[in-house]
């Protein structure tokens, strides 16, 4: 994830450490995963879920 998102592996690190990922990132993290991960599930303080997003237990 740090190469793909042109960061630090020690960066990634502290993110995974402290629970909270830069604002920054969220979307390149998104992006990178393919929608895997979303910026909500990493940032919903910034990005509120969206209407058509909201993942049912049958889609996880």
């Amino acid at each position: 994830m740090a190469k793909i998102l042109g960061k630090r592996q020690s960066l990634i690190w502290y993110w995974l450490k402290c629970g909270r990922v830069s604002a920054a990132a969220a979307i390149p993290i998104e992006q990178a995963t393919g929608g895997q991960v979303t910026r909500h599930e990493l940032r919903p303080d910034i990005y509120p879920e969206e209407e058509g997003e909201k993942k049912t237990d049958a889609s996880i």
